[in-house]
């Protein structure tokens, strides 16, 4: 008796460790960033039907679906894609501005050796940016609330907001806006550019649950005792909408290997170059962004 019951306590432990290792996962994130109000007084090219066409085409554009496919150690986090309605086709502005807003590529976690990987477009060439993970300093909060069915607690953390992600931007305040304005002719067109700044640090918070115990969330975000359900910097919030626990379909959880491989600070340096060099090719010319589709 004893022999089959440390026989059977051996088959069951193994039975769970094959179970933990099989063990994936699916949930579906719809991500909104609040578009920011820019005004474009100095531009008479610019009429009020113009700008809030504008706004409304770039709020439609800050819309976005992604899926996260994950296990014990690693995930992707890719954006569903969507067919584009008729007249809608993208632009040269729209390629740029949708790989500046977190959308486009496959992003790609391996806990195991705190490194992501993800593939990106811009300006017309891939890069593959690979890099180690963010370690964010995570203060848990007392308070919880339910998220699809799941008991979620708060938790928020402090970081360096990114210069090449345009979810950063924030409108100028009007003493900056006096200030530029006082540098530039009556003659210069106000740049759409010049109406924005980038705050050093954004305060984040978190809503995980643990009853998915994987340190596991959208886009770079990690690090929680549980799967992070809900994200929200001030503009941008990404919430979950659906979980899926072992679905039929399991899904290849790999890096990508498309692109030229470079650390995200080279890509950075990358975009900044490119973005300074369109700000100063739009500046004075047009007064705003390139058509975004017709």
């Amino acid at each position: 008796m004893r022999k089959i019951f440390f026989y059977m306590t051996l088959m069951l432990a193994g039975a769970q460790i094959q179970a933990q290792k099989d063990f994936q996962g699916m949930a579906v994130y719809e991500s909104k960033t609040q578009a920011p109000k820019f005004e474009m007084r100095g531009n008479r090219d610019i009429t009020p039907e113009m700008q809030k066409s504008m706004e409304e085409r770039m709020k439609k554009m800050l819309e976005k679906t992604f899926i996260l496919n994950f296990d014990k150690s690693a995930s992707i986090y890719k954006e569903e894609e969507k067919l584009e309605a008729p007249g809608q086709q993208q632009g040269g502005f729209r390629v740029m501005f949708g790989s500046l807003t977190g959308g486009g590529g496959t992003f790609y976690k391996d806990l195991k050796v705190k490194s992501y990987t993800v593939d990106k477009e811009f300006m017309g060439k891939e890069f593959l940016v690979v890099d180690s993970l963010p370690k964010l300093n995570w203060k848990m909060e007392q308070e919880t609330k339910q998220i699809g069915g799941y008991n979620c607690y708060k938790a928020t953390a402090v970081k360096q907001a990114s210069k090449t992600d345009f979810r950063n931007f924030r409108p100028k305040n009007n003493d900056d806006k006096k200030d530029e304005a006082k540098k530039t002719s009556g003659e210069t067109k106000t740049n759409f550019t010049d109406n924005f700044e980038i705050p050093k640090e954004i305060v984040v918070t978190a809503w995980y649950t643990p009853e998915i115990p994987v340190s596991q969330g959208p886009e770079n975000y990690w690090g929680l005792p549980g799967l992070i359900l809900e994200i929200n910097d001030g503009t941008t919030t990404i919430l979950c909408s659906k979980v899926v626990l072992n679905p039929k379909e399991r899904a290849e959880i790999k890096p990508s290997k498309k692109g030229k491989v470079i650390s995200q600070k080279e890509y950075d340096e990358t975009v900044i170059k490119k973005m300074e060099e369109f700000r100063e090719m739009n500046r004075g010319r047009a007064g705003g962004p390139p058509p975004m589709g017709r």
